[in-house]
Parts: C-alpha cells; sequence; structure tokens
C-alpha cells in the first residue's frame, strides 16, 4: 500500500473517508493495542508505513522497533501472534488503535506477561515508584528468546 499520497487537507482527515495515516517526521504512527474480547490494553507500539501496510494485507500485526530499528511481526518468535480483528484511526490519522485475538500463551509482553501494563504508578510520601500488579507470566522469555529480553 502506497500512503506517500496522504491528504493534508483538514475536513478531508477528519470527515473524509480515506485513510491517509499521518505519519510522524521519524516516519512512524502509534499503535495502541487492545484485546478484541474483553478490551484490555495489551501494548502501544510503532508502525512505519511498511508495517502498517503488512499489517492490513496479511491481518497478522507488524510492528517498527524503535529500539532495534527493525520491521517485526509479533509473535513471529514466541507464537503469541495477534491476529488483527479490527483497524480504527483517529480523527486525525496519527495514530491507530488495533483489537486483536492474540494466539499462543495469549502473552503480549516480552516479559511474558499477558499486557505491556503490569505495574501501577503509585506515590507515597512525594516518592514515585512502580508496583507490580501481580499479573502472572505465561510464559519464561528466556526459554522463549533464548535471553533475558
Amino acid at each position: 500500500m502506497d500512503f506517500s499520497n496522504a491528504s493534508r487537507d483538514k475536513k478531508d482527515i477528519e470527515e473524509g473517508d480515506r485513510f491517509t495515516p499521518r505519519f510522524g517526521a521519524d516516519g512512524l504512527v502509534t499503535a495502541i493495542v487492545t484485546d478484541a474480547r474483553d478490551g484490555m490494553l495489551l501494548m502501544v507500539a510503532h508502525m512505519n508505513a511498511e508495517a502498517l501496510s503488512l499489517t492490513l494485507e496479511t491481518g497478522i500485526a507488524h510492528y517498527w522497533s524503535r529500539s532495534r530499528h527493525v520491521l517485526w511481526k509479533k509473535g513471529e518468535v514466541s507464537g503469541n501472534v495477534q491476529q488483527i480483528v479490527e483497524v480504527r484511526t483517529d480523527c486525525d490519522q496519527d495514530a491507530v488503535w488495533l483489537r486483536v485475538k492474540v494466539a499462543g500463551h495469549d502473552a503480549t509482553c516480552h516479559t511474558g506477561r499477558r499486557s505491556c501494563f503490569y505495574r501501577t504508578v503509585e506515590v507515597e510520601d512525594g516518592t514515585t515508584y512502580l508496583k507490580d500488579d501481580g499479573s502472572v507470566r505465561k510464559f519464561d522469555q528466556k526459554t522463549t528468546y533464548g535471553r533475558s529480553e
């Protein structure tokens, strides 16, 4: 898919029927990913044009890793493939929302948990810290990836 002719007309972007994603200066669009069954927030990732095209063409979520600078198919190593149920975009088309079904262990996070959001931010006596929410690991990342992630 070619997204290079993306519309910059505000009315067309906000009200039109053309999907014209607005990639940032870094060439990425934010992807919010939730479980299609229960709406749980699973992860936030980024997509370049190739990842978004592959996602739409194959029905399997693909992302761009900002840290590794590589395209990756979610679940290719772990087996926790994300099957697309629905793709939405926000009003100005600079973010996408993927509703997915997760195969395998039903885990999205590379730490083995269902969601990447397994800690809450707490403040006590002016000190901010993270508190684990007790999410159980559904797989061992060392076994799955052959190293600590």
